[in-house]
């Protein structure tokens, strides 16, 4: 099951990069659940700086910004194995 964590004190486009990938997991019909980390103690002991930050399978995948649809599916099917 894929886990991914998306990293961020709530703003909007940390809301909107969970959306993103909670889009594709609906649509590549991928078991996995996103989670919402805005704690800021354990965005910095995940090792974030800059927020959003993406975290697939506990393995930091992007921070400081927000990444292409194309690109995010990518990440998430690679992850899943489902490429």
């Amino acid at each position: 099951m894929l886990h991914i964590k998306v990293v961020g004190p709530g703003c909007m486009n940390c809301e909107k990069l969970a959306a993103m990938c909670q889009t594709v997991i609906i649509e590549k019909e991928i078991e996995g659940y996103v989670e919402k980390v805005t704690d800021q103690d354990k965005i910095t002991e995940l090792g974030i700086l800059m927020t959003p930050g993406l975290i697939i399978n506990d393995k930091v995948i992007s921070s400081g910004k927000i990444p292409t649809q194309s690109t995010l599916e990518q990440w998430i099917l690679k992850a899943s194995n489902k490429h």
